[in-house]
């Protein structure tokens, strides 16, 4: 398990985290999600062990996780700005990884060389952005960690790579309990992956929610009545955070699941009723208002 509490991150006068507090359970997808300085590679760096915290606490499985060999042999970082050594091929980068994780599979390498073809002679410093991101990534995966952090994982990955690549991903959390987690600017990206999400902003996690909560946690229906109901006994019978009337149409984004939005307004014997679908990124919007906080503010 992770566990931040009162983390605070300096640079010199620049604070980057402060006082954060969260708990990542083992075996899970999680996101973080924020604007380019919200301070998400800064935490990940603290969770590789890379940073000292400043102030406060971050640990993995109860263990402080800097200058700590025995917890860092079971992280693998791969961050924004891939480093190879100079001139180092792909094996050359499997042969001194090899050393370094007790935990490295030979067979799953070579397995992942065959399943994504790519030079292992070739030097990664002449490859392409996305070829290097693929190699990172195939390395990381034959280290088989338990704990994998990436810095905008798919940047740079076509979209056949990037399914093959989650697929992976998503097997060793179920199959070895693995835990992931994935700093993206993408909210799209982290829909289809993660089991949780969190949101940062100048260093404070907002809200954590796990996926399966936000998205049951709200409901957006339309429905059609002739006569429309007035908008005031709208409001007082459902949880309305949006609501827009057009004629005979409205339109409302309500809090609770949808058979409960659905039923109220059933009552009413509406022309016609339907569930219109949420994307991640329209219920972050209204968990930030809650909070006090403006969207276009904190991701843009």
């Amino acid at each position: 398990m992770i566990k931040a509490s009162g983390l605070i991150k300096r640079f010199d006068e620049f604070t980057a985290l402060d006082c954060l507090n969260t708990t990542i359970e083992n075996g899970c997808i999680c996101g973080l999600v924020g604007s380019n300085g919200a301070g998400k590679s800064t935490l990940l760096r603290l969770l590789a062990g890379v940073y000292q915290p400043t102030e406060g606490s971050i640990t993995i499985d109860d263990e402080p996780i800097y200058e700590n060999e025995s917890i860092k042999q079971q992280i693998y970082f791969v961050p924004d700005d891939l480093y190879f050594f100079p001139g180092s091929t792909m094996d050359d980068m499997a042969k001194y990884l090899k050393k370094l994780y007790v935990n490295w599979n030979q067979q799953r390498y070579e397995d992942l060389l065959t399943k994504f073809p790519m030079s292992r002679k070739n030097k990664l410093h002449n490859s392409s952005k996305g070829m290097r991101r693929q190699a990172a990534l195939i390395l990381a995966l034959s280290c088989q960690p338990k704990y994998l952090l990436l810095d905008e994982a798919f940047d740079g990955l076509d979209p056949v790579l990037r399914l093959a690549l989650r697929k992976i991903m998503a097997d060793d959390v179920a199959q070895r309990g693995m835990t992931v987690i994935i700093a993206s600017h993408n909210l799209r990206e982290l829909e289809d992956v993660c089991d949780q999400v969190g949101l940062l902003h100048q260093g404070h996690i907002l809200f954590q929610r796990e996926l399966n909560d936000l998205k049951l946690g709200f409901c957006k229906v339309q429905a059609a009545f002739r006569p429309m109901i007035p908008e005031e006994v709208l409001r007082k019978e459902l949880d309305v955070l949006k609501l827009e009337i057009s004629g005979s149409m409205v339109s409302i984004v309500a809090r609770g699941t949808v058979e409960e939005g659905s039923e109220k307004l059933e009552k009413h014997q509406p022309l016609f009723c339907e569930a219109v679908p949420m994307m991640l990124e329209e219920i972050f919007i209204y968990e930030m208002e809650a909070v006090g906080y403006d969207y276009n503010n904190v991701l843009f």
